[in-house]
């Protein structure tokens, strides 16, 4: 029987450059591939496919949401920390609010 291995979220973003630079540059990703408005990013065994598109108009109470599951989320937490200080207080709807 053939066996899935991955699921890779396809996120719709305002900028692709505003998303992938807060992906690579504060979340640790690497640009797999990169053509025009569209982008793959991945972390280990966690990707993201990206679109540049106009938001979608909201439908109610969802919100579309992703979990990535870590060994040691002391450590990620460690590693990232330093980055994500530099983020605006406050609410933040990462990448898009980081202008």
């Amino acid at each position: 029987m053939p066996q899935l291995r991955y699921v890779t979220p396809f996120l719709r973003v305002p900028d692709i450059e505003i998303a992938v630079t807060f992906l690579t540059d504060t979340l640790g990703f690497k640009v797999s591939i990169r053509a025009g408005d569209y982008a793959f990013v991945c972390r280990d065994e966690a990707a993201f496919r990206l679109v540049e598109d106009e938001p979608l108009t909201p439908r109610g109470g969802g919100r579309y949401t992703s979990y990535i599951d870590v060994d040691d989320v002391d450590a990620l937490y460690a590693e990232l920390k330093p980055k994500l200080d530099l983020l605006p207080v406050g609410h933040v709807m990462a990448p898009c609010d980081q202008t």
